[in-house]
């Protein structure tokens, strides 16, 4: 296709030599295709504009995180906030708090900035300092395993507040305490050694949280009483799959589990099957389905 530019110069040229009474039906065809050609573009211009909108809501609607859910406790609403893979942002009584912050300081844009960051393991899926020092922190106190609170900036250290299995702290009014999570069966070369990572469970305004970091389907989680919400891992070969995950949420019965952290070495786990699993199982629990993939 020639620009239309040529085919304007094209035209004039015709034009003139119409008006010295030569080549008329010359002209008069080339007025024609002309024509045609100008509308053809004309169309193909204004077609391909609204594929470019479309895409690009598409696009931003795609890069859109998850909608926060809510929670009433006896202290106002809890929110809870998808963000990406291990990561989520829980907002309390005027108080923000990340849990494994992780995806770019972009996955954060438009949050409140946080008052309490939780770390539960030192893997950059948890412990990413690139996304902590793209993000405000100069309010934030961090609560940390020992080996976590090793590998923090030095620029944070003084603001890690150590938290180890078995303990339990209260930090702006909120109860947290730190348990265990690792792989099974427990040994000294397995990726989540026992003890080095907390799995943490939270008291906001009376609902519980837990969190469970990276873990198998262990006792500690089995044993777990009257979870309100809870947040379960699942990717091979790093944690457990989806029958450990739903055999343990069905034991410990909490009123909502999200499945979380489910990027594993060949893909992501089948969250939908996780679902069917629990509900099998105990129809009175919440599974919630969410995307933590999204890309910022």
């Amino acid at each position: 296709m020639q620009p239309v530019g040529y085919l304007e110069r094209q035209a004039f040229q015709l034009c003139r030599s119409f008006f010295y009474k030569e080549k008329f039906d010359e002209v008069l065809t080339f007025g024609v295709h002309f024509y045609f050609l100008k509308f053809q573009i004309n169309n193909f211009m204004k077609r391909f504009s609204t594929l470019c909108f479309v895409c690009v809501a598409v696009f931003s609607a795609f890069a859109q995180r998850p909608a926060a859910d809510e929670l009433k406790t006896s202290k106002g609403s809890l929110m809870i906030q998808p963000v990406f893979h291990a990561s989520l942002v829980l907002t309390w009584d005027n108080k923000t708090i990340y849990i494994d912050t992780y995806g770019g300081a972009k996955a954060y844009k438009g949050l409140a900035a946080p008052d309490l960051i939780l770390i539960t393991d030192i893997h950059p899926d948890h412990l990413d300092t690139m996304t902590l020092n793209g993000i405000e922190t100069s309010k934030a106190k961090f609560i940390v395993p020992q080996a976590a609170a090793d590998m923090l900036p030095a620029k944070l250290k003084d603001k890690a507040l150590v938290l180890n299995n078995g303990k339990n702290i209260s930090e702006q009014g909120i109860s947290i305490s730190a348990i265990p999570m690792y792989n099974l069966p427990k040994s000294k070369d397995s990726k989540h050694t026992k003890g080095r990572g907390n799995g943490y469970v939270l008291n906001l305004g009376g609902k519980i949280v837990y969190i469970s970091g990276d873990t198998e389907d262990i006792p500690e989680m089995r044993s777990l009483k009257n979870i309100d919400v809870a947040f379960v891992c699942m990717n091979r070969p790093y944690t457990m799959d989806i029958n450990q995950a739903s055999s343990a949420v069905i034991e410990f019965k909490p009123a909502i589990v999200y499945p979380y952290h489910y990027r594993g070495k060949d893909g992501l786990s089948d969250t939908e099957a996780f679902k069917k699993l629990v509900n099998v199982g105990n129809k009175a629990i919440d599974v919630r389905l969410r995307n933590w993939y999204t890309e910022y």
